[in-house]
This record gives structure tokens, sequence and C-alpha cells, in this order.
């Protein structure tokens, strides 16, 4: 599960942490969802986030896959809600309009306008950590304060 923590301060974009909170495939769902739960607290902890912003689920033809995701998903908003976040959700559709501007953008592109919004070296790795920073760029992009990051 890739995350993402920024500050966004007179329409400037600081990066204070990203990175992924990864787990075994070994592991049984229950020992995988524990350490996605206490991944997110102890960053929530440190980072002490106003908002969490969070993409939507989108439908998988896969239906176990689905459900992992959808579990994921749940302990996700969970932690937000039990550090007393207030949790916004955006589509992969709004994702790419916020920050691309263009809802029909590929995943490249979102990424390449990611790493410059927030003047990266490079492209965030494993994706799921790009696509994390680009949820709080849009989400930033929407007018909304908040994501899973600082508003000063």
């Amino acid at each position: 599960m890739g995350y993402g923590i920024i500050e966004y301060k007179g329409n400037k974009f600081k990066t204070l942490d990203y990175g992924a909170i990864t787990t075994e495939p070994q592991e049984d769902t229950p020992t995988r969802l524990q350490k996605i739960y206490k991944g997110l607290e102890k960053i929530m902890q440190e980072y002490k986030p106003d908002v969490m912003a969070v993409e939507e689920l989108f439908f998988n033809k896969n239906i176990k896959t689905a459900i992992v995701v959808g579990q994921a998903r749940g302990v996700i908003l969970l932690a937000g809600v039990d550090h007393g976040l207030a949790i916004y959700e955006y589509t992969p559709l709004q994702v790419k309009q916020g920050v691309v501007g263009y809802g029909r953008a590929d995943k490249k592109q979102v990424q390449m306008m990611t790493k410059a919004i927030l003047n990266l070296k490079s492209i965030p790795k494993p994706d799921d950590v790009a696509d994390a920073l680009a949820v709080a760029i849009s989400h930033a992009h929407s007018g909304v304060l908040g994501g899973l990051f600082k508003i000063k």
C-alpha cells in the first residue's frame, strides 16, 4: 500500500514523506491487514496529518482480488477515522483530472506530472506510491483543504 505525506501551503507543495507499507504474500489476510493498520498508525503518529485522501475502489474483474483490496481499504479508512481524520475519496478519473488536467490521461502522464509538481528527482516506485502522491495532489487541487498531508 502506497502512501504520500505532503504539505500544501500557498499553492505550493512540499513532500514530507512517501513510501509503501508492504506485506508478504504467504502471510494470512488478518496478519497482512494488521500490518497495514499498524504501519498507518505509525505514519499518522509521526506526521499528524489533518485529513486523508484515498482512491475509491474500482471494479475489478477478479473477485478474489477485489475482496482483498476492499478489506485493505476498510482497514485504511478505519485507521483514518481512528485518528479523527476527515476522509476524502477520489475516483481514478478525478485523480487524473486533478494531476494532469485530463481525466483520460495514462498512468505514465500522471506519474510524470506527480514528479514535476512535487519536484522529485524520479518517479516514486512502486506504482502504488506514485498513485498515493497523485491522490494527495488531486485532493489539494480539489479546493478542499487536506489529504494524507499537513496543511499550514
